[in-house]
């Protein structure tokens, strides 16, 4: 373990890029670099003067090692740098430092009363921690939607980023135990939960099942969750569910609901609408992993894209080609994006799209994003990409069309500083150099 590089992460200076570029060496440098990240910051950070909001430098870890099969490997090593960066820099406040005998009773009583420190503590004392444990967390909050569902979607990724990391046995631990104090944090916020089990008394959980419904069904039930009150959203939404519709066909409509919702997203709204693509990724993967969900959970998840502003047809965004040439689709959509012109990424990606370049289009976001300081946008981008990484394989290709498109013009109309990346690109050069 690097001393300069513990000390960057204690008190970032100018010259963290080139203590990260020293530790992120070798094969499993980059590894190791996360590693001490998550054992010692994790404990300093002031998470308890951040409720009911939480900081995505340490969730957004997690997105970095997800987009790495998209990235080439100088991308993967300056967006983790960044976002290693942006998890350094969040306020410190006093530690949490408690340790309780490691039983799963006292936890589930801490989450029950709402005691923070005591869900801490009992889960430090956790001898082994493996995946189950932090799905057993998921599913204990997975009716809250305090802070638009924060806290089941913090603790899947948190134990995501402990099997990305390898599993590490102390870092584990911290990671349980951060996932288990937010899930006991207040507040608590099941009212979209309530409303729908009401309308789903004696409804069975949903199965996971591939999309079956026309494309007109999905596009019907789209409709529905951007246009209607709360009440007739709850009524329609939770029908589609009674009538015996699949994961599939549930996920699709949100996702294309969540698609026109982002691109119907103001500058200062592109980081928080995309939260809807989080969100619904982990629905999606907890239905594949956790086997049927129970009814309302999908209802709350079209509540979550409800939320969301939409405007008339004729004021959304539409594609417009540049005004000079591109030498090809590809390095026109970075460009693009990078220029900060949404329409013109939205021209580009249809472009590449209609060609059957799906891939192509998710790679240059993935590069978009890794390009991002992610201190300006909260991490959103890093994680809306994740997110649609996450769930491209759920989703018919119009929906992955209408997804993809929708956040090609999101990361360009977010665009912000890329000064942060090109200082980790010119420590990483000289190392390797």
């Amino acid at each position: 373990m690097s001393a300069d590089w513990l000390r960057e992460l204690e008190k970032p200076t100018t010259a963290f890029f080139e203590a990260f570029a020293q530790r992120a060496a070798g094969a499993q440098g980059p590894r190791n670099a996360t590693r001490d990240a998550v054992q010692n910051l994790t404990p300093l950070v002031d998470w308890a003067a951040y409720l009911p909001h939480i900081p995505h430098g340490l969730l957004g870890l997690g997105a970095a090692f997800r987009l790495k099969p998209l990235l080439a490997e100088a991308s993967f090593l300056r967006i983790l740098s960044t976002q290693l960066h942006a998890f350094a820099v969040e306020a410190r406040g006093r530690g949490l430092e408690a340790l309780g005998s490691g039983s799963w009773a006292n936890l589930d009583m801490a989450i029950s009363t709402h005691r923070p420190s005591i869900a801490w503590g009992e889960a430090m004392g956790i001898e082994e921690v493996g995946p189950a444990d932090f799905q057993r967390l998921e599913s204990r909050v997975e009716r809250d939607m305090a802070n638009v569902g924060h806290k089941a979607v913090m603790a899947r990724d948190l134990g995501e980023l402990f099997l990305a990391l390898e599993s590490p046995r102390a870092g584990g631990r911290v990671l349980l135990a951060l996932a288990a104090f937010l899930c006991a944090s207040e507040p608590f916020d099941t009212f979209w939960n309530q409303r729908a089990a009401r309308r789903l008394e004696g409804v069975p959980p949903v199965p996971h099942r591939a999309p079956e419904a026309e494309p007109a069904a999905h596009t019907a039930a789209a409709r529905e969750i951007c246009d209607s009150g709360l009440v007739d959203l709850l009524d329609s939404f939770s029908l589609r569910v009674r009538a015996g519709a699949g994961s599939g066909d549930l996920l699709a409509p949100l996702v294309l609901a969540a698609s026109e919702k982002q691109l119907d997203a103001r500058r200062d709204l592109e980081g928080k609408t995309s939260w809807n693509f989080v969100y619904l990724a982990h629905l999606a993967k907890r239905s594949l992993g956790a086997g049927p969900l129970a009814p309302e959970t999908w209802v709350q998840g079209a509540a979550l894209v409800n939320l969301f502003p939409t405007d008339e047809e004729e004021d959304r965004p539409r594609a417009v080609p540049p005004r000079v040439p591109a030498p090809d689709p590809a390095s026109g959509l970075l460009e693009a994006i990078l220029d900060a012109e949404p329409q013109q990424a939205m021209y580009h990606a249809a472009e590449l799209l209609a060609q059957g370049n799906e891939g192509a289009v998710l790679g240059i976001l993935a590069e978009a994003a890794s390009t991002n300081d992610p201190a300006f946008n909260h991490s959103h981008q890093v994680l809306a990409v994740a997110a649609a990484a996450d769930l491209a394989g759920h989703l018919p290709g119009r929906v992955r069309w209408a997804m993809l498109t929708a956040l090609a013009k999101s990361l360009a109309n977010g665009q912000g500083s890329t000064d942060l990346g090109r200082l980790a690109d010119k420590a990483l050069d000289l190392i390797n150099n």
